[in-house]
């Protein structure tokens, strides 16, 4: 469970809580079967969100409650989890 693959893109999305022109890193790594059934079931239950919006607003809000101060993280953990197509 220690694999992860960084790749870089560049994607441009608004309305999404990412900044136009944003660079994007993509990875990929295993996550226990009880995380997975969970993230599935409240996908399932919130049709607003998928699984890389969920990703993005779990690590962003563990980095803040962490000590990680920066506008950005705060943007997008906000953007995340109250934007109009958070309910």
């Amino acid at each position: 469970m220690n694999n992860i693959d960084l790749i870089e893109e560049n994607r441009s999305k608004q309305g999404m809580g990412i900044l136009e022109s944003e660079e994007i890193i993509s990875f990929q790594t295993e996550i226990p079967k009880p995380i997975q059934q969970a993230m599935k079931n409240y996908i399932e239950e919130h049709p607003n969100w998928d699984q890389y919006r969920l990703l993005q607003a779990a690590l962003a809000g563990f980095l803040i409650q962490n000590g990680i101060s920066s506008r950005l993280i705060t943007r997008l953990y906000i953007g995340n989890m109250f934007g109009s197509h958070s309910f």
